[in-house]
């Protein structure tokens, strides 16, 4: 099984990099995680929705391996850890490629969303895409966590 995190934008605030760091380090070697980051487009003088629309094609051209596509967009799915968990069981059990996407600043575009297999939500807030991605490799490292009965999960 390999969980690939493809991100819009290639830096992190130091903070957000030692957390991802932290979680990663503690993923079972059988998850195989990479985050993958993407150029993020300029800003200036450029179309909100012709940025998110390259930056969807680019993002799509790096999960093209990938059998299974989540789109974390806040209008998701809201997904519990123990779904996660159930999810990333059978992620394994059955050997997945899976690409896990976030958008840029503008979110994801359409095209990403309708590629999708799922889309799930991180919560009904709106995150900073930056904060997005620790939560997602936190949550991953949870998930894990109940399946491996470890005692950082608690109810």
């Amino acid at each position: 099984m390999k969980v690939s995190l493809f991100v819009v934008g290639k830096k992190a605030p130091d903070w957000i990099q030692t957390g991802i760091e932290h979680y990663q380090k503690q993923l079972p070697s059988s998850i195989n995680f990479r985050l993958v980051g993407i150029e993020a487009q300029n800003r200036k003088l450029k179309d909100i929705q012709q940025i998110k629309n390259t930056e969807g094609k680019l993002l799509i051209d790096a999960c093209s391996g990938s059998n299974i596509v989540i789109a974390f967009d806040e209008k998701g799915s809201q997904q519990s850890t123990k779904d996660l968990a159930k999810h990333l069981n059978s992620w394994q059990h059955n050997g997945d490629n899976v690409a896990l996407l976030i958008g840029g600043a503008d979110g994801l575009s359409d095209e990403c969303k309708s590629n999708a297999s799922n889309i799930w939500s991180l919560s009904k807030l709106t995150l900073p895409h930056l904060m997005a991605r620790l939560l997602v490799v936190e949550q991953l490292y949870r998930a894990n966590s109940l399946l491996t009965n470890h005692p950082y999960h608690r109810e």
